[in-house]
């Protein structure tokens, strides 16, 4: 047996070890939220039973954390890609301090970062419990996952170098922004988008000290329905999760492989570039 072939089947044999040790658990746990009794197997039949009293007790808990993931992105897209392209423009000591301060949050507990808001924030009876007290948090978190993403998307693409040439031809920064750094980072803005909305779904740290019990969300559920109902109902919990997040993994993960790096380069092709406004000259 030639060394290639021995280390190409070592290698499928590793990753098929790494993957029974990372997905088995996850099957083994739905599969007790499917069966009458998670203690004897399956030999005590399929049921979805756990599944319709998970949704009868905690449906609300999943709309609001869709309801929460969504309104994170949009914020983290508003303020993300703009923060992103001025980190990429301009360099500095400034922009530096800058991004350190951004990342802080990754680094610190999500626990402080909780702590932290609600001491600062806390006061103001009508934020303290509403759903927005917990966005503010999942945007803290998340933000700097989208501007590193966005920001090595625009690095990549060399955009410094095409925005000038479009302020040449006198496009405005709303022009050169929207039809030259947007269109050519998008692989980068979409892969951020994935990360935020899969942190901000399966986030519990820092949502578990700024909820209510009138806001509570799917993790925060979750971790309710382990402690306090049957392992069955937990298990269900799980399974309601993964129905929940794994169409937005996939579709985003299609979107960013049609946002290859080819297509969102005819952005900056001289048929977009021609279409910018051009300065008369006398």
């Amino acid at each position: 047996m030639r060394p290639s072939t021995l280390e190409s089947r070592l290698g499928l044999l590793a990753t098929l070890a790494v993957a029974a040790f990372l997905i088995g658990p996850v099957i083994m746990s739905v599969l007790a939220g499917l069966t009458r009794n998670a203690f004897v197997g399956l030999s005590s039949g399929l049921t979805l039973r756990w599944v319709a009293q998970v949704w009868d007790l905690y449906a609300d808990t999943v709309w609001r954390s869709l309801a929460v993931a969504v309104a994170t992105l949009c914020a983290c897209l508003l303020a993300g890609v703009p923060a992103a392209w001025a980190l990429t423009v301009h360099r500095g000591r400034l922009a530096g301090a800058f991004e350190a301060l951004l990342t802080l949050p990754v680094a610190v507990p999500g626990l402080a970062t909780a702590l932290a808001l609600i001491v600062s924030w806390g006061t103001f009876g009508a934020l303290r419990g509403s759903v927005a007290f917990i966005v503010i948090g999942h945007v803290l978190f998340t933000l700097p996952f989208m501007v590193r993403a966005a920001q090595a998307s625009m690095a990549l693409a060399g955009l410094a170098a095409l925005d000038q040439a479009a302020a040449t031809l006198g496009a405005s920064r709303a022009q050169r922004f929207f039809h030259i750094v947007v269109p050519n980072a998008m692989p980068g803005i979409l892969t951020g988008s994935l990360t935020v909305l899969t942190l901000s779904v399966g986030e519990f740290n820092l949502t578990w000290l700024l909820h209510t019990p009138l806001t509570k969300t799917l993790p925060v559920g979750l971790a309710d329905s382990y402690a306090s109902m049957r392992l069955e109902i937990g298990s269900a919990y799980t399974l309601v999760f993964l129905l929940m997040i794994m169409p937005l993994l996939l579709g985003l993960q299609w979107l960013a492989g049609r946002a290859t790096v080819p297509g969102a380069a005819a952005a900056s092709s001289p048929r977009a570039m021609s279409r910018l406004p051009t300065r008369e000259t006398p």
